[in-house]
């Protein structure tokens, strides 16, 4: 049984979508994203992009014609950071590789542990993720509120029980992946971002205060800036010790030139305002993930010009940083000009909360192109991949989601996913499994009992 399951889920994974062809999708509402909605338009896709949008565009010749029947058109949903790829099982070690251990921090490149054949990957696609920012975690994920991951298998790997020596200080590097059905390499860039924890995982992760770990992180940025200056001199033995290592210390290089931000994951408005002071007295960029309590601290956010990654659902108060946590800090961030993506959950098989959960800002107070916008463009504009993906421009590459209707309602599903221009398979391990157990024969037992 366990060998046909996982034979099942194997073809799954490794099974090829047709090539990219010529498609018109008719008779639908389009949502552009960068600009206004279409009632009732075409989208044609050409050799991997969108070759025209509009209320009038003709049909090519021989192309395939996907009708909506009055449904909506978006481009593919992006995950604004997630572990998809990278870990499979929250309470089982061997199949986490979204953390390090004691050997590395900075140095931790997630895009090697990327699998393509994830079981979970179809089953984000099949709720119209076509691409994702996946991010490694320090000691808990996201500080307060939104913390999703099983904190006790993630502690372990910074605890002294993997490697050895001191807890890592940084989370690693975050990559950017594409869900294309087949691929054997789904990583479209790597080393976007480094990850960092303020607040209550941060302290955790230097065993002290937020103090503590403000004053490491700063003393490594400036050992960065040291080794970058006399890189010749380090080689050769004749500068001070550094508090990181040579691999470590490389990795935070593009961060204090300016060319990699550091994505800060934060919760508690007083610590919000160290991460901008930080960005500010270091001259790095960020990227804030969390911010629970960012609607307290939302005109500083913005005058800084810093993006945030927030979870709307992360409403309670389920930790002493997060006291202040309240339905519509996305909106009240949009309104004050902070730029907003929406994440979903981080426990890997929830990543179709995304765009539940811009619904759940737009119905408090988050205009709905703003929601929109939050789970498409902005986290594919924050990650750099803008030019490529997240709004239905021509040119762009056709990652395209067809919807039954709204898709920030709870009761609309995608009909049709689009990446690079090549429509997706349906089934998942998931919808395999259904298939497998629903049917039964004459004995009144489904196959795997006969």
């Amino acid at each position: 049984m366990i060998r046909s399951l996982l034979l099942a889920s194997a073809a799954c994974a490794l099974a090829l979508p047709a090539a990219a062809e010529t498609v018109a999708i008719v008779n639908a509402r389009i949502e552009p994203v960068s600009s206004a909605a279409i009632p009732a338009g075409t989208l044609v896709i050409k050799d991997g992009k969108i070759a025209a949008v509009g209320a009038n565009v003709a049909v090519p010749a021989g192309a395939r014609v996907v009708d909506a029947k009055g449904g909506v058109v978006t481009p593919g949903l992006v995950a604004a950071a997630s572990n998809l790829g990278a870990s499979e099982v929250s309470g089982v070690r061997e199949t986490r590789d979204d953390g390090t251990g004691n050997a590395l921090s900075a140095a931790f490149d997630i895009a090697y542990a990327i699998n393509p054949a994830s079981t979970f990957i179809p089953l984000a696609r099949d709720g119209g993720i076509t691409s994702s920012a996946v991010t490694p975690v320090l000691s808990g994920v996201g500080g307060g509120a939104s913390e999703h991951a099983d904190d006790g298998v993630v502690e372990e790997m910074t605890a002294g029980k993997v490697g050895s020596g001191d807890p890592p200080l940084f989370g690693g590097q975050a990559a950017f992946i594409r869900l294309k059905a087949g691929a054997p390499d789904i990583v479209e860039a790597s080393k976007l971002a480094v990850a960092v924890s303020l607040g209550e995982s941060g302290a955790r992760a230097v065993g002290g205060s937020r103090g503590a770990d403000l004053v490491l992180i700063r003393s490594a940025l400036e050992d960065a800036r040291a080794f970058a200056a006399r890189r010749a001199a380090y080689e050769q033995g004749a500068t001070r010790d550094f508090g990181l290592s040579r691999l470590d210390l490389q990795a935070l290089v593009p961060v204090v030139q300016g060319k990699t931000p550091l994505l800060i994951r934060v919760s508690r408005a007083a610590d919000i305002r160290q991460a901008l002071k930080l960005a500010a007295d270091e001259k790095i960029r960020v990227i804030l993930e969390g911010v629970e309590e960012g609607w307290m601290v939302a005109p500083e956010i913005a005058k800084a010009g810093v993006p945030v990654i927030v979870d709307p659902q992360a409403d309670l108060p389920e930790s002493f940083e997060a006291l202040g946590a309240r339905l519509d800090n996305a909106a009240r961030l949009h309104a004050a000009g902070v730029t907003v993506a929406i994440n979903g959950a981080r426990d890997f098989n929830n990543l179709r909360q995304e765009r539940l959960n811009a619904g759940l800002a737009v119905a408090n107070g988050l205009p709905y192109a703003a929601g929109l916008a939050a789970v498409t463009l902005v986290p594919a504009r924050i990650w750099g991949q803008d030019g490529k993906i997240g709004s239905l421009d021509v040119g762009k590459v056709a990652d395209v989601v067809v919807w039954n209707g709204d898709p920030l309602e709870t009761t609309s599903w995608p009909l049709n996913v689009f990446v690079g221009g090549v429509e997706q398979p349906k089934d998942s391990r998931q919808t395999q499994l259904r298939d497998r157990y629903a049917k039964s024969d004459d004995s009144g037992y489904p196959p795997a009992y006969r």
